[in-house]
């Protein structure tokens, strides 16, 4: 099975970005903190860091970037996927 490149890279690139879209909101909503303290207590690790307030030019900045670097990964991905598969 072939992949398409385009698509795979598409599809990886909005989930990766889709994610941080969750997190800003998580953040908006003052969920951020208490979700990141419950993920260090379940892995047995104090939690050093702390969720500072939602901020809309680095929130956008965190989500084009981890598109980018999703279309990147997804396309290189469909690229080797392809390859292999000949």
């Amino acid at each position: 099975m072939k992949l398409d490149v385009y698509k795979t890279a598409m599809t990886v690139g909005l989930f990766f970005s889709g994610v941080h879209v969750v997190w800003s909101l998580l953040v908006i909503l003052n969920w951020g903190q208490p979700l990141l303290n419950f993920i260090f207590w379940a892995h047995m690790i104090e939690n050093p860091y702390i969720v500072t307030g939602f901020d809309l030019t680095r929130s956008l900045t965190l989500i084009v970037v981890t598109f980018a670097v999703g279309f990147v990964l997804g396309k290189v991905f469909a690229l080797i996927w392809n390859k292999m598969h000949k």
